[in-house]
């Protein structure tokens, strides 16, 4: 392919949300005969020995850490910030040798405060979001329709150039308050972290974090989002692509031969759990196809401390279906000021656990505590039902393998994630009309009836699956394309 052509620095957010997609999009590149630097801000809690071989291995992508001080005061240079001081040494380094040239910086919209530094070099940016398009073109959307509010008898709010069944309705506005994380950066900055705007019709947080930028790109495909990655291009009057999802690339291996995914094969960390992949393969097995309800919310969101008895009840006295639930350490003690619901204290630190209910389901439930396979789990032919938060991820994770949702989003993007696969993509059903009120089990006992008996649900669900059968989407290998040519013209 001749020489490399170009070095482009890609910033990632914090947590391993926006980490992966970020590895997952320097490999594309790097594919491309890009190198690749990786800078990653140290409150993402990553040390060098959970970057995977394959990508350390790769001799065009590399990795560079900067800290993350304090948030900035509105007003304050963030060029003089210890972690911008740091990331300007990278850069000076790399002018200094002879490395290929920086073209480019991709820059994750919640570390929006970066392209400022390298602005101050002349290379280009273009801002990556992390989650998918269809949530961005809904919170500008809304804000621009000013849907924050209705007028007495208004049934719905459309919204100009995104489908009719994304207008939004009253219920839309019935959200749990959540704010932004205490200390996150400002101006929205930590914005996807801490939760987005506090309702919809207010501005987006990451507005500001993208002005100044040349392009954007959007963690999705055309087969999921086309309608809102063309809202975007004209809403932002520059080029926007959709160059995911960024899943790893035995998701895509598996897509095509249907197999089940190896969680342990492509995140090699040690974790936490009460049980083995081989004892969950061994559990899934012996269920009947498409059978099972997978409950699993997020690792920094969750119902409140109040809503996780009624999971439990719903799960006990609902149905015969079986289930796997998934319980991460602290469930229903808040973090970073959203999501998680109850009260410190109302609980041990251990957070909720529904103690006694193994032993009343028997073997028709998996209760996992910590860590849990979800590609693999997800990628199981028993697996019918998802009852999710709906966080990108996930949620891309899910349609690719056909399994249907029962939604309950917590914050932020989740709630127009929730929108997408229940009103566009028809692959869900909500888990409550309201969920300013705390949701309770004959909620859930209703959605899951719902959800394991509506086989055209799980019709639709596999057609969209079978767009994904050739693996990583044609749309996103051209996207990926169309930005190198966008790219290189760019070049000083």
């Amino acid at each position: 392919m001749g020489g490399v052509g170009g070095e482009i620095f890609v910033v990632t957010g914090a947590g391993q949300g926006h980490l992966h997609p970020c590895m997952e999009l320097c490999t594309h590149l790097s594919s491309r005969n890009f190198h690749t630097t990786l800078v990653i801000p140290s409150i993402s809690g990553t040390t060098p020995t959970q970057i995977p071989s394959s990508f350390s291995q790769n001799p065009l992508t590399s990795f560079v850490y900067i800290t993350s001080g304090p948030p900035m005061r509105p007003g304050s240079d963030p060029t003089r910030q210890q972690s911008a001081l740091e990331l300007q040494a990278h850069i000076t380094t790399n002018r200094s040798q002879s490395q290929p040239p920086i073209i480019c910086a991709i820059v994750d919209f919640q570390i929006g405060w970066t392209k400022e530094v390298f602005q101050k070099f002349n290379i280009p940016v273009v801002s990556f979001v992390s989650f998918g398009a269809c949530a961005a073109a809904m919170e500008l959307g809304a804000w621009k329709a000013q849907a924050g509010q209705f007028n007495p008898g208004e049934e719905a709010r459309f919204i100009p150039g995104l489908p009719e069944e994304m207008a939004i309705t009253p219920s839309d506005l019935k959200r749990k308050p959540v704010g932004p994380p205490p200390g996150g950066p400002p101006g929205g900055g930590g914005g996807r972290g801490g939760g987005g705007p506090p309702k919809p019709g207010d501005r987006p947080p990451w507005v500001p974090e993208v002005e100044g930028a040349i392009a954007m790109m959007f963690n999705t495909c055309d087969d999921l989002e086309r309608p809102f990655i063309d809202y975007m291009t004209a809403q932002m009057e520059m080029p926007a692509w959709g160059v995911g999802p960024l899943l790893p690339e035995q998701y895509w291996k598996s897509s095509s031969s249907n197999s089940v995914i190896r969680d342990r094969q492509i995140r090699q960390q040690q974790r936490q759990s009460n049980y083995t992949e081989e004892e969950v393969i061994q559990w899934l097995d012996s269920k009947p196809r498409g059978s099972v309800l997978y409950v699993a919310f997020g690792s920094e969101v969750g119902p409140s401390m109040e809503e996780y008895p009624q999971i439990a009840a719903a799960l006990e006295h609902s149905t015969n279906e079986p289930f796997i639930w998934v319980i991460q350490p602290g469930s229903g003690i808040p973090k970073h000021g959203g999501g998680g619901g109850g009260q410190p204290g109302s609980e041990n630190q251990e957070g909720y656990y529904p103690h006694g209910l193994d032993s009343k389901v028997g073997e028709r439930g998996l209760i996992i505590r910590g860590w849990a396979p979800q590609l693999l789990i997800l990628s199981h032919p028993s697996t019918g039902g998802f009852l999710s938060h709906c966080g990108w991820n996930s949620t891309a994770e899910a349609i690719g393998r056909g399994v249907p949702f029962l939604a309950w989003p917590i914050r932020g993007d989740q709630h127009y994630n929730a929108k997408l696969v229940v009103s566009y993509l028809k692959v869900g059903y909500k888990v409550a009309h309201d969920l300013s009120e705390m949701v309770k089990e004959e909620d859930i006992v209703r959605g899951i009836e719902r959800l394991m008996g509506d086989q055209e649900m799980h019709g639709r669900a596999a057609r969209l699956r079978a767009k994904f059968e050739n693996g990583f989407p044609a749309s996103s290998e051209a996207a990926l394309d169309a930005f190198g040519d966008f790219i290189r013209q760019k070049a000083p």
